[in-house]
């Protein structure tokens, strides 16, 4: 599977298609209408430079939202998940995938109570 932000500047590569994801309604997620899929950081391959993206954290800078530095778009972000290093991919900004094929579940992260993993 191939994803990218709007402009092109930042192009990634899955070694797999996500057929499950999550749509959560955290402060960050709510805004920018992210449908995310987890996958390990070795089925993820940045395809462009670093260079090309800017990263926000916030809260206990956990995950780095990854967005084009150009146009603005978050295909993806990386951090640590309870198994550990994980890249959440925004399905939204994935090429020919059809979200229809995808299990996407709500999660409530908007009041989420954190865990040992946080």
């Amino acid at each position: 599977m191939r994803g990218s932000c709007h402009c092109g500047g930042v192009a990634y590569t899955l070694d797999e298609t996500p057929t499950e994801a999550i749509e959560c309604n955290c402060s960050i997620c709510r805004r920018r209408g992210s449908i995310l899929a987890f996958v390990k950081p070795e089925v993820f391959h940045l395809e462009t430079s670093r260079d090309g993206l800017t990263v926000y954290t916030w809260n206990k800078h956990a995950i780095r939202h990854q967005f084009c530095s150009t146009c603005g778009c978050a295909p993806f972000a990386e951090g640590q998940g309870r198994g550990g290093p994980m890249v959440a991919i925004n399905l939204r900004c994935a090429e020919d995938l059809d979200l229809a094929t995808v299990k996407v579940t709500p999660f409530d992260g908007a009041h989420r109570i954190p865990g040992p993993a946080d």
